[in-house]
């Protein structure tokens, strides 16, 4: 969490492990057992994804604990079984929810898991069971900072944000294409985390896509400036201690190159002990860095 009373804010990616990011991110020839630790040397935190397709082994836990600085940190999204089911299905947790907190358990007793995000699909909608819902997943991952993302645009509410507020589930902003049902920018708050996800805003491939051409896009310092700025707002909330940002748009590297992007844009914003990031080491030999300069903030061919 923030340190002292003035909240901190970290920037990382969602997910570390693609093959092509190897070249524009990683050093030529990383190997995949190597690239959490490449990225630790760029980013003082990361949103494991993978979690969403299935818990990961307690062995794997271990591994990203192993390879990564002190102070460097997870969040990891519930996996589909808890988050992606039909409303007939609602009446019950699956099995996952629990091993999802027996994986990430030992992560949280080292201080290196910020929190577990909650991805909910655009079908599921504000109702009497869906409130329900989020009640049994606040309760079953007791002791886990939650928060949830929203793909339906009739959850921003006042209600949305006194039910959060009450189970002290943080809300997830997000930028993504401005389709009628989609969630538009916001910077409203409900507990000690605000956590803002960059999707893209490739409307050609947003409903028609897959989970890599849906996300592929490479934002301009024009379209990020407005959310440094929201980001000021964010941290402004009382009860915010850290504010929280990831880049989707993974393709190409191009997460990577926005986050440090948009981390250059939080330097003019925030003071320096505000921004919570690690470091990196020196770089080594043929290492990608820094992913970009100053006087010209494109990524890297």
């Amino acid at each position: 969490m923030g340190r002292g009373s003035a909240p901190t804010v970290s920037v990382g990616t969602c997910g570390f492990s693609y093959k092509d990011w190897v070249g524009p991110v990683y050093p030529a020839g990383t190997k995949a057992v190597d690239m959490l630790g490449a990225y630790a040397r760029l980013f003082g935190i990361v949103e494991i994804d993978s979690s969403y397709y299935g818990v990961p082994a307690p062995a794997t836990v271990a591994a990203w604990h192993r390879r990564t600085p002190d102070g460097f940190r997870f969040t990891a999204k519930l996996p589909a079984t808890a988050t992606h089911v039909p409303e007939s299905s609602q009446r019950a947790l699956h099995a996952d929810v629990k091993l999802f907190r027996e994986a990430f358990a030992p992560l949280v007793r080292a201080e290196k898991f910020a929190c577990a995000l909650m991805q909910f699909p655009n079908s599921f909608r504000p109702s009497e069971a869906t409130e329900t819902y989020l009640r049994m997943l606040r309760g079953a991952l007791d002791g886990f900072a939650l928060v949830a993302e929203f793909r339906h645009r009739e959850w921003q509410t006042n209600d949305t944000l006194a039910l959060l507020g009450e189970l002290g589930v943080g809300l997830v902003a997000v930028d993504e294409p401005q389709f009628r049902t989609l969630l538009r920018p916001s910077t409203d708050a409900t507990s000690s985390i605000a956590y803002v996800r960059f999707h893209g805003r490739n409307y050609e491939r947003w409903w028609k896509g897959d989970n890599v051409t849906r996300y592929d896009y490479s934002y301009s310092s024009e379209e990020l400036g407005p959310w440094a700025d929201r980001l000021v707002d964010l941290a402004s909330h009382a009860a915010v201690k850290e504010v929280l940002a990831f880049f989707n748009n993974h393709r190409r590297g191009q997460a990577a190159h926005n986050a440090q992007m948009f981390e250059a844009m939080l330097a003019t914003r925030f003071p320096p002990e505000a921004l919570g990031k690690i470091v990196p080491a020196a770089p080594r030999e043929g290492e990608v860095l820094p992913l970009f300069d100053a006087d010209d903030p494109r990524p890297h061919a």
